[in-house]
């Protein structure tokens, strides 16, 4: 990697790229390769591809496990799993989720025809706001959908209240909180379920995969029910499913990872510390916290660019793209902003004012066990010489 210590050292004025090969935000955390290589083994001597198989079975036992919750229903991506959870709670009319937020969040309640209602978040913790939920809730809403992000939990409590004092179901998208818990307790024991991702970028991964954890039993088995096409024994289909299985490589994957994963979270640790030192007073630039009284993964290294920052956080992203440092505006727009729902509720960020200044100023840098300290030394060098420099 090349030393950055002058304004004339960056690539955008015409010099080589700090990095020679990008640095990417969500570079796949891996396991052991021999490990694998034993279970996929294993799976071709069984001849047990998918379909509910011992390695699924096992999987699941230990996500339920790790998360002290009695239920986990595997499958094979996130989306599946959230669309699936959202129609065995019997969600319909309206739902509020956040805009803040990836964009599958809206969408699992757009493709059944459920309108997602976009409710604003707190400018500090970048969850729902539980008095901004309130507000949105109408006769024909049913639900609410908590995003638990960058692995800090939503609002709970407040959350759980505003749906019992309505009458509502709640769950928990919690793609970023695999690992993390609240207040002592592991995420995956809120609301009436939550909803775990394991695709490639994600802290922990299964190749591509996602499940639905809750210690609700007639819900875990009515999402069982319906991630295999609605089959209740052999040739007796009792329910309209769909395909949402997870498969037997996407699991052995899944528990190689799980024997790393203490590995990995102190990696995420170790480099979220180093940013901290690195990053600590500089002008306009804020980490955002994790609280050390909690379990958390560390997954996301995001920073806020304030107004008194020299640097815009356009410039700021385009300056480390041109140094191979593929930093991250997430979740910019907001989904309010992107289509279908742009058109179709083009008021909805007249409600949203911390929605959009979050959105304008997050910056999100890579992370993960591919990088190290002297990279994060690095990466902090161009922000530093940038911010030295200002817009010039």
């Amino acid at each position: 990697m090349k030393t950055i210590t002058t304004v004339q050292d960056l690539a955008i004025n015409g010099a080589g790229p700090a990095f020679d090969l990008p640095l990417h935000v969500g570079r796949p955390n891996i396991g052991s390769r021999d490990a694998f290589m034993k279970y996929a083994d294993d799976i071709f001597e069984r001849c047990w591809l998918s379909n509910n198989g011992p390695l699924v079975q096992e999987f699941e036992r230990r996500v339920a496990d790790y998360h002290r919750v009695k239920h986990c229903v595997a499958m094979c991506n996130g989306t599946i799993a959230l669309e699936i959870a959202i129609r065995a709670l019997g969600l319909s009319g309206e739902v509020i989720v956040p805009s803040y937020t990836f964009i599958a969040t809206a969408h699992a309640l757009h493709w059944q025809a459920i309108t997602p209602v976009f409710a604003d978040i707190g400018e500090r913790t970048h969850t729902l706001d539980p008095e901004a939920v309130r507000r949105m809730i109408t006769p024909r809403t049913s639900g609410i959908i908590g995003v638990h992000l960058w692995g800090r939990s939503a609002a709970v409590e407040a959350l759980q209240a505003i749906a019992d004092e309505f009458g509502l179901k709640l769950l928990f998208d919690a793609a970023h909180a695999f690992a993390c818990s609240h207040r002592g307790a592991m995420i995956g024991n809120f609301g009436d379920c939550e909803v775990f991702s394991f695709h490639a970028t994600k802290f922990f991964n299964t190749f591509e995969g996602g499940a639905v954890v809750t210690n609700d039993d007639a819900l875990a088995e009515a999402m069982r029910l319906m991630r295999n096409f609605g089959f209740s024994g052999l040739d007796n289909v009792i329910y309209p499913g769909t395909n949402g299985k997870m498969v037997e490589i996407a699991a052995a994957m899944g528990l190689v990872n799980f024997d790393a994963i203490d590995a990995v979270v102190e990696a995420n640790r170790r480099n979220y510390c180093a940013y901290r030192k690195e990053l600590a007073d500089l002008p306009g630039i804020s980490l955002l916290p994790f609280d050390e009284t909690e379990r958390n993964n560390y997954q996301y290294v995001v920073i806020e660019i304030g107004a008194d920052c020299p640097v815009g956080r356009d410039r700021m992203i385009e300056a480390l793209c041109a140094e191979n440092i593929l930093a991250r505006k997430y979740f910019w727009p907001g989904c309010h902003n992107m289509q279908p729902y742009r058109a179709l509720y083009p008021h909805a960020g007249l409600l949203l004012a911390n929605t959009r200044q979050v959105a304008d100023r997050v910056v999100v840098l890579p992370t993960g066990t591919s990088v190290d300290e002297a990279t994060i030394r690095t990466v902090a060098s161009v922000i530093r010489v940038l911010i030295a420099a200002g817009d010039a």
